[in-house]
């Protein structure tokens, strides 16, 4: 997956909603508590997460499993497990199906509602929850990601909790509501629009073909990119002079297709950030199933945001932002080989290529898909996390990555250099 490129955007119905079940055929519920609490009636937890490729992972348990890794996503409304093998199906109370529409060129997927379940996460807890349960794998985010990853969720926690990311940290803070108090020392203070259970802000500001102009942005932890763009009949976005085609990310409904270019500038509040990699999804995977939603003209991921300590307060209506200085030097870069890589499912460190872009450096170099990549110059890929690879590609115009490669049983050497391609 790369930093930026790939989203995991899961833009669905409203399928569910927590619920106060009245019984429950595993546990005595009459002591319980409902909805989202911290344990031992404390004020503050803090928990630690795992960025994997500009992604939020954190370690949680649904009804008392071992630890399963779900994606932080502000962009989604619900509980939703996307590896549903990870779960006891007689321990699931199963009941409608539904089926859930989102970004992506393929068809609606198929998944069914589970009641009443209990989740944690470090001293968070929350009992008698319903969740959405995917009937399949169909998202295989393992493999993109590079690690194990079972689901996603975001919204009820931040609904329920005012919620601090410290990417230099790599915790978030969780802070009941009525405990938090806003210091100027804490960052610079923007409204926040709480639009069908997700985040929008008005802080946002283009440079671009020689116009400024302000946006309404989707603030999405889903996401692994810098920006993304929408294309529709009411945005008049150009794209910009340099672009490259590629597979943009996936979505709840599979590849989201589209160019990539930069933009000259962009302000967040009162910071500027220079040559930002910029997505422009194809509509027919993004804007045309959005169309209605809300008028916001695209959204903000991970790539940005962790130039940032972040501070979501959905009760109050605003964020709260605290530049990271050594990160804000930090030149936003894009893949330089042209690689789409997955990992294979079984030990998620045997990488596979999934898509060579045209005319990049992959393509010269003679790498097809279907190509496993043993060694990265003297490094086994066995030694090596998939965010580790991309890492790799993203630094060194010019720089030479010797790669040993297996294609249909034969195995050969392949030189990439890598290139700046937009």
């Amino acid at each position: 997956m790369k930093t930026s490129m790939w989203l995991f955007m899961i833009a669905m119905l409203s399928v569910i909603t927590p619920s106060k079940a009245t019984t429950d055929l595993t546990h005595d519920v009459s002591q319980e508590k409902y909805g989202y609490f911290l344990d031992k009636n404390s004020k503050t937890a803090r928990i630690p997460f795992e960025l994997h490729s500009n992604l939020i992972l954190l370690y949680v348990s649904i009804n008392d499993t071992d630890s399963l890794r779900f994606i932080l996503d502000t962009g989604v409304s619900s509980i939703i497990i996307t590896d549903p093998a990870v779960l006891k199906p007689d321990k699931l109370r199963l009941t409608r199906k539904v089926n859930l529409t989102g970004a992506g060129e393929g068809n609606s997927i198929s998944a069914h509602v589970a009641i009443d379940n209990r989740f944690a996460m470090g001293k968070l807890r929350a009992n008698h929850q319903n969740m959405v349960v995917l009937d399949e794998d169909f998202l295989r985010l393992s493999e993109y990601v590079g690690v194990p990853v079972h689901g996603i969720f975001g919204y009820d926690v931040f609904n329920n909790f005012v919620v601090t990311i410290d990417f230099s940290r790599k915790e978030i803070v969780l802070m009941r509501q009525d405990s938090y108090k806003y210091k100027p020392s804490k960052g610079d203070k923007h409204p926040i629009i709480i639009q069908d259970t997700k985040p929008f802000t008005d802080a946002v500001t283009l440079f671009a073909d020689g116009r400024e102009r302000p946006i309404r942005v989707l603030i999405d932890t889903g996401a692994g990119h810098a920006l993304l763009l929408n294309s529709g009949p009411k945005e008049s976005f150009q794209l910009p002079e340099k672009v490259i085609r590629a597979q943009l990310g996936r979505g709840l409904n599979g590849v989201i297709n589209g160019n990539l270019g930069r933009i000259d500038r962009l302000r967040l509040g009162r910071y500027e950030m220079d040559n930002i990699v910029a997505s422009f999804p194809d509509s027919i995977a993004f804007g045309a199933k959005l169309q209605g939603r809300t008028d916001r003209q695209g959204n903000i991921g991970c790539e940005l945001l962790r130039r940032f300590k972040v501070t979501m307060n959905y009760h109050d209506g605003y964020m709260v932002l605290k530049p990271v200085k050594s990160r804000m030097r930090e030149k936003f870069e894009h893949d330089m080989s042209g690689l789409e890589i997955r990992a294979e499912s079984k030990n998620l460190r045997s990488y596979f290529i999934n898509h060579v872009v045209e005319s990049s450096p992959a393509e010269k170099a003679g790498l097809k898909e279907g190509d496993q990549l043993l060694f990265f110059n003297d490094l086994s890929a066995n030694e090596l996390s998939m965010s580790e690879v991309y890492k790799m590609m993203q630094r060194g115009d010019g720089r030479n990555i010797d790669l040993l490669v297996k294609r249909d049983g034969q195995i050969f050497f392949a030189r990439l250099t890598l290139r700046r391609m937009i």
